[in-house]
Parts: C-alpha cells; sequence; structure tokens
C-alpha cells in the first residue's frame, strides 16, 4: 500500500483531476491512500511546523517505511525510484511519503524517516507537487512491471 500524507489541500479543479486520473491509474498496482492535513501557515514557522507534524504523526503507524518529500533528501532518477520501490515492497508492503507544509517538515520528523527524497533543489507548489508525486509513483510501477510508459 502507497500512502501520501500531505499539509493542505487542493482547491484547483485541474489539479485534482490530475490527482484522480493518477490515483485510478495507480489502483492497477497498489493501494493508494491520500491524506491530506491541515496547513498552519498563519502561524510562527515553529508553532505551524509542530502543528503539522503532529497532525501527520496520527497517521503513522510506525512499521510503514516512511519517506520524506525534501530539497535536501537524495535526487533519484525515474528507474532509481523504481527499484527503490520495488526494494522496499519486498520487505515492508506500506510505504508512506510526506509532503509538508509551506515551512516544509520538522526536524522530528525527518528524523523518523527512513529515506529522504528530493525531486529539485527548486521549490514546486504543494499542490502541484502532488500530481508530480503520484506520476513518478505510477512511472515507477510502469517500469517495475515492464510495461511501456517510461522512456
Amino acid at each position: 500500500m502507497i500512502k501520501i500524507i500531505t499539509v493542505g489541500n487542493i482547491k484547483e479543479k485541474y489539479l485534482k483531476e490530475a490527482i484522480e486520473e493518477y490515483k485510478k491509474r495507480l489502483s492497477k498496482y497498489t493501494e493508494l491512500e491520500v491524506i491530506e492535513v491541515k496547513d498552519e501557515g498563519i502561524l510562527p514557522k515553529s508553532q505551524a511546523m509542530e502543528k503539522e507534524r503532529e497532525r501527520i504523526e496520527k497517521h503513522l503507524s510506525g512499521k510503514e517505511y516512511l519517506i520524506t518529500l525534501e530539497i535536501e533528501g537524495k535526487e533519484l532518477t525515474s528507474p532509481e525510484l523504481s527499484k527503490k520501490i520495488e526494494e522496499i515492497l519486498i520487505v515492508n508492503s506500506n510505504i508512506t511519503f510526506v509532503i509538508g507544509g509551506s515551512y516544509g517538515i520538522s526536524e522530528i520528523l525527518k528524523k523518523k524517516a527512513n529515506f529522504h527524497l528530493s525531486f529539485s533543489k527548486l521549490t514546486f507548489p504543494h499542490q502541484l507537487f502532488r500530481v508530480l508525486l503520484l506520476e513518478q509513483i505510477y512511472r515507477a510501477f510502469k517500469i517495475i512491471n515492464n510495461e511501456s510508459y517510461h522512456k
């Protein structure tokens, strides 16, 4: 099972449609759960990150393989990400990805992560990033299953 825990919600219709499309495509390969927690952008940074961390941790079992999405994380190619996912699924059937809020992910939560992943040194809007993550997870499953899609 793949779980994505993300801070904030999607307002734009076109992004919601893209997310639903990738959820539908992924249903062929894995169970997928997307959990949105409230963002705290109006609070001071440290308070906001702490509240968001608490909300995220309510959805963690402690048994999943936890991947945090961070600018400082390790950058992988699509084939490398697919290999990583495949290797994880051999030993743990539950992978959880965490997308932080506008201030990022708390250090406490980062320390709990099994892997720190970066898509780029660039900063992306959180709503758009969710689509990018879903697309890359879908691409990974296509690669794992030797199906055409990846180029």
